[in-house]
């Protein structure tokens, strides 16, 4: 074992050669919204006609962990927002991809995104907006108690794919890091506050290409193919008089009550009970098949339509960011805005940023909790000896209250 441990020479090595990486990597954009940052962003015309467009607040929220570091956040409920910056057009082909950014829900969302996109080519910013093709989508989205996930939307030849794997995202009203990595060989990974939560492949958790293989349609399953597990015993014989079993039996507890008058009540007759004894219809007990082959499944076959693309993971002409959302309660605040080809930068501005500030920041908003909590106390006492059952049928109605508010903000949605 002693012979394995690192010496401090090799440590140092290693810190260097990992400092070397960190200031080898490119960085094709960030932004952490200091001066100067309205030069950089487009606020978009998406909406404005019709009223329903929201305004941006350049602020560091009601609580944070550094009141000097501030950010973007929607102001506005039943709002549109779509602002986007434009960065120099490059490519991620050889290269890795990191696309990482910090968002925070203050207003305790019940129905909205909080996700952030990367767009190719040419793109008016003035009128980015929903209908505005975009490369990838990812971030958080909330809506009501069913949809509670990390986005993570590629466009492969025109046509937006969802991811196939469920990553639950952060429903809390504290800032969280939300980073996506895409690298060469086609593989992801999805990090919140530089956790992993989610790896695998573009080929098995997309459906950017169609299947490598297909079930044969010309096969067709045997005729002799038995896909029954058990059969009826045929060794097992039914018992002598098992069908002289009656299915009911007269009460042997029954009595004839001591009031009836077979003259006005008629003859009295015992009643009947089921029968312990009696057991249906008899069927010969099941044993194993021997002749059983399992479920006929159709053979694989190569799929004629597949042709693999080593440039799945491909988006070659990277030139903007934007952000695009329909939000029913404003509060959402974005920050740290990092797109560049190292994962161990991306890393370490994530501990610059959100590392450093995360617990003053948690301590900031539980303080205001509290003093809510107190004052609200204070304006309609409760009594705090309320039955359990009461609290809970609360909570079970306010379940629903919520599920049918995220039903309606959707239809409004839907209709604008």
């Amino acid at each position: 074992m002693a012979d394995r441990m690192l010496n401090p020479s090799s440590l140092a090595f290693l810190a260097l050669l990992l400092l070397f990486s960190i200031a080898s990597a490119k960085v094709f954009f960030e932004e952490r919204f200091d001066d100067g940052w309205e030069n950089r962003w487009v606020k978009s015309e998406w909406k404005k006609d019709e009223n329903m467009a929201g305004e941006w607040n350049y602020t560091s929220g009601k609580w944070n962990g550094d009141a000097n570091d501030k950010g973007i956040q929607t102001s506005e409920d039943y709002r549109f927002y779509a602002i986007s910056a434009e960065y120099p057009e490059f490519s991620n082909k050889d290269n890795t991809l990191v696309f990482q950014f910090t968002v925070k829900h203050e207003q305790k969302l019940d129905c909205g995104g909080g996700y952030m996109k990367l767009l190719s080519g040419d793109v008016d910013q003035k009128k980015f907006g929903g209908d505005t093709p975009y490369s990838i989508m990812f971030g958080p989205d909330i809506c009501g108690y069913a949809t509670k996930k990390v986005h993570a939307i590629l466009t492969y030849n025109g046509e937006n794919k969802l991811i196939k794997k469920d990553v639950p995202c952060e429903t809390d009203q504290l800032s969280h890091v939300y980073t996506f990595i895409l690298r060469p060989d086609a593989t992801y990974a999805i990090l919140i506050d530089n956790v992993e939560k989610q790896t695998g492949s573009l080929y098995s958790d997309w459906d950017l290409l169609p299947p490598k293989q297909i079930k044969d349609p010309e096969a067709k399953k045997p005729e002799d193919w038995d896909e029954k597990e058990f059969i009826p015993d045929p060794e097992d014989k039914k018992p002598e008089g098992y069908d002289d079993i009656p299915k009911e039996i007269p009460d042997p507890e029954a009595k004839k009550p001591e009031d009836w008058d077979d003259e006005e009540d008629g003859e009295w007759t015992v009643p009947t009970i089921p029968n312990p004894e009696y057991k249906g219809p008899w069927k010969a007990k099941k044993i194993k098949n021997p002749n059983y082959k399992g479920k006929w499944k159709a053979p694989m076959i190569d799929n004629p339509d597949f042709k693999d693309d080593p440039d799945i993971y491909v988006f070659p002409k990277l030139k903007y960011v934007g952000i695009e959302l329909w939000q029913v309660k404003s509060g959402t605040l974005f920050d740290n805005v990092l797109i560049c080809d190292d994962p161990e930068y991306a890393k370490q501005v994530a501990e610059e940023t959100w590392g450093k500030q995360k617990d003053a920041e948690k301590a900031a908003f539980e303080e205001l909790e509290k003093k809510r909590e107190e004052e609200e106390s204070k304006a309609d006492p409760v009594d705090s000896d309320v039955d359990e059952d009461e609290d809970h049928e609360s909570d079970d109605a306010g379940h629903d209250d919520d599920e049918e508010e995220a039903a309606e903000e959707t239809d409004i949605k839907d209709e604008l």
